[in-house]
């Protein structure tokens, strides 16, 4: 991995400031602090006994001091208490981020007009159970993806990059993509066109249906301007399970993986492209916008 790539993994670096942290914390708590208060104990018990001596001659007692011995001695060093301050911040949002919540931003407009460039989404990191943070390793199994749940996960090609797409193949589908129109284990997915969608941005207009993908309905885009076939296709793993000809393609999604695609689907680099996605590179289940500072009425859920 690269540096820019070790740079760029938040949870990474989330990780290593936790365990640091929690070190001088926990080295404090039961090394630091012991030490400390041993060597005030001793400079106030010096100073008791000075003072003792004092008043056993007959000579004025020294009345100040004492506090201040104790608090110089007994204070932690900046480093120590910096480190302490930021450990339980750093500690809950690591916990919150790998296992519960993670939050996303929406750079492309591959899933318009589900999500908009500028969404703030979160994701549910639980859904498809339990991974092990930076390795992204599964531990428990709760539930696994299905069709038609907008998934965040590694870009195949460059697992330091999170996309997020529909999933439209679930392990052993047949996925056909035949004129823009998708069929799933010979069964075609029903479609109900909606008045065009304008893309306000670029002042262009694209056809807009209803696709209810094995019960969940959702938005999708086509470009009547883009062609039905897929031009130039990655040649990634396992391409032998996809045909491609003039009208689409033709993917059998082998065991561990998913096929993803935009809903955007004429501007959407996806499965079609670069093939499927492992289970292991599942980062999460997107599902609730919580913030878009261009459009405050993007807040909420979608499907």
């Amino acid at each position: 991995m690269t540096l820019q790539a070790l740079l760029g993994n938040f949870a990474l670096i989330l990780f290593v400031l936790t365990v640091a942290t929690g070190i001088v914390w926990f080295l404090d708590v039961f090394y630091l602090s012991r030490q400390r208060r041993a060597r005030a104990d001793a400079a106030l018990a010096e100073f008791d006994a000075r003072n003792a001596r004092l008043a056993a001659d007959g000579m004025p007692q020294e009345t100040h001091g004492r506090s201040a011995i104790a608090e110089r001695l007994l204070k932690q060093p900046t480093w120590v208490e910096y480190s302490g301050s930021f450990f339980p911040v750093i500690a809950l949002v690591f916990i919150l981020r790998s296992f519960l919540f993670e939050p996303f931003k929406i750079p492309s407009s591959s899933m318009v007009p589900t999500l908009q460039i500028g969404d703030l989404i979160l994701v549910n990191k639980f859904t498809y159970g339990i991974r092990l943070p930076v390795v992204n390793k599964k531990i428990i199994d709760i539930n696994t993806p299905q069709r038609g749940d907008v998934m965040v996960f590694k870009y195949p090609k460059d697992i330091s990059l999170d996309y997020i797409k529909r999933v439209v193949g679930v392990p052993g589908d047949r996925v056909e993509y035949r004129n823009k129109k998708l069929i799933i284990n010979g069964k075609d997915v029903s479609y109900k066109q909606l008045p065009d969608y304008l893309d306000e941005e670029h002042l262009t207009y694209s056809k807009q249906f209803e696709e209810n993908l094995t019960g969940v309905a959702h938005r999708i885009l086509n470009d009547d301007r883009a062609p039905a076939y897929v031009p130039n296709p990655d040649a990634f793993p396992r391409k032998e399970l996809c045909s491609y000809n003039s009208e689409g393609f033709v993917c059998t999604v082998p065991a561990g993986h998913y096929f993803m695609m935009g809903d955007n689907r004429d501007n959407s680099l996806d499965s079609r492209y670069w093939g499927f996605v492992p289970d292991e590179y599942i980062v999460g289940k997107a599902f609730f916008v919580w913030m878009n500072l261009g459009n405050l009425k993007r807040i909420g859920s979608f499907h």
